[in-house]
């Protein structure tokens, strides 16, 4: 559904985007992620042809960016970080107002109102002034303008921002369920929404692509592993045995309780260390309680792959 290759964005001297690469395919709910300025919002602007790039070529769907923009924009459902509303018109004016500028017209203009106001929920303020609407509804008027023709692809920009925890839920259930039909791009700095809604994970970085998969598939790219192991026995000979075994890179005590003594163990290697470390404490008596591997958090590969 979406095709980018060497997709470069300048400002002047300064690069937004460098030589960029990716697709996305239809039915994929992909989490377009990035620390402020890392080109995220530029990318999508110049998706939705709303900017034009400096270099590179994109394809949304069987269109092209730059000989077919019209179509380009017609095949998209578009929420901007900066929801642009009209604050003194009536959100029943407004999806109106939308939905011909979209080309839905007539009956089929009154039901899509009617189905995107059911499915944003926002049919209890539809005759009220957008301006007296508090951030959350706001944001809900947004997307139902985004969807309200019906496009087979969404980019939505931070679509829950002001949005209560049980607002929040609910838009993300929407979007979990138009992405079975929908090809959907996701900008969120909220890393749990991401996990929790989204089956592909792209990180942006100074411009660059720095991460592209799922999230289990990049956790299996980094350098450390962290394992939990809590066992019984002479603490202080366990402590020996980790520091000198070379597939632990580090370990600290995470908890103590009575003689259950519980570390925390990095190593790069955690099959060959947990056969290692079961022997080892077989042949010093000691008791394992707990011996398991802890994936990485969405928020630790994010840390580790944009800090630097």
């Amino acid at each position: 559904m979406i095709e980018v290759k060497n997709l470069t964005k300048r400002f002047g001297k300064i690069e937004a985007v460098s030589d960029i690469s990716f697709s996305i395919e239809k039915g994929e709910i992909v989490a377009f992620l990035g620390p402020n300025g890392a080109g995220k919002t530029t990318t999508m602007k110049i998706l939705t042809c709303f900017m034009r790039p400096t270099e590179g070529d994109v394809k949304v769907g069987n269109y092209d960016i730059y000989d077919n923009p019209m179509d380009v924009k017609r095949s998209i459902g578009y929420l901007p970080e900066n929801n642009p509303l009209y604050l003194n018109m009536r959100v029943i004016d407004y999806l109106n107002f939308v939905g011909s500028l979209k080309d839905v017209k007539g009956k089929n203009l009154k039901n899509a109102i009617e189905i995107v106001s059911e499915q944003c929920g926002i049919t209890d303020v539809l005759y009220r002034r957008i301006g007296n609407l508090s951030k959350g509804y706001r944001q809900r008027v947004g997307l139902a303008q985004a969807i309200i023709n019906d496009p087979p692809i969404l980019i939505l920009d931070e679509p829950t921002s002001g949005l209560d925890p049980n607002q929040r839920i609910e838009i993300r259930d929407l979007i979990k369920k138009l992405g079975k039909e929908k090809t959907v791009i996701l900008s969120t700095h909220i890393l749990s929404e991401a996990e929790s809604t989204c089956n592909r994970i792209l990180i942006i970085n100074k411009g660059k692509i720095v991460a592209d998969g799922k999230k289990e598939e990049l956790a299996k790219k980094g350098d450390e592993v962290k394992i939990i192991i809590q066992i019984k026995g002479d603490r202080d000979k366990f402590t020996e045995i980790l520091s000198s075994m070379e597939e632990v890179s580090s370990f600290n005590k995470l908890a103590e309780i009575g003689e259950l003594v519980t570390f925390e163990v990095l190593t790069k290697k955690d099959i060959e260390f947990k056969e290692k470390i079961f022997h080892k404490c077989v042949e010093n008596n000691f008791i394992i309680y707990e011996l398991k591997t802890i994936e990485a958090s969405l928020e630790e590969l994010f840390k580790n792959l944009t800090q630097n």
